[in-house]
């Protein structure tokens, strides 16, 4: 099975001069060089932040409206994902809980089955 997994976006992902430590990256890294290793990741990447970006909104017949971004809502955003392998919603689960980084920072991960 392939799941979704999105790193959600804080105040501070958000801010314009976010930047991960050196060691935050490196240790991302190692982590993310493990699951290529045990053939997990199908594809993983980090976004920028909302500031560089829009939504396109539907709302019945009407025009579809575009909203340029930042975005102040940044619980509903998400800062990156992977796209990864997994036997079960649970084997994922157990693997994300090894990320390292995001429980210094009060992160979020949500995980979605992807529909095959």
């Amino acid at each position: 099975m392939r799941f979704l997994v999105m790193v959600k976006a804080s105040p501070a992902s958000e801010a314009p001069a976010f930047q991960p430590s050196s060691e935050e990256l490196a240790e991302m890294a190692r982590f993310n060089e493990r699951l290529f290793d045990e053939g997990r990741i199908v594809f993983t990447e980090g976004l920028t932040s909302s500031a560089e970006g829009a939504r396109v909104v539907f709302d019945g017949d009407v025009e579809p409206k575009v909203i340029d971004g930042p975005f102040a809502e940044t619980k509903e955003l998400v800062a990156g994902f992977w796209v990864l392998n997994g036997e079960s919603l649970d084997d994922v689960v157990a693997l994300m809980r090894q990320v390292p980084c995001l429980g210094e920072q009060s992160g979020v991960l949500e995980i979605r089955p992807i529909s095959e």
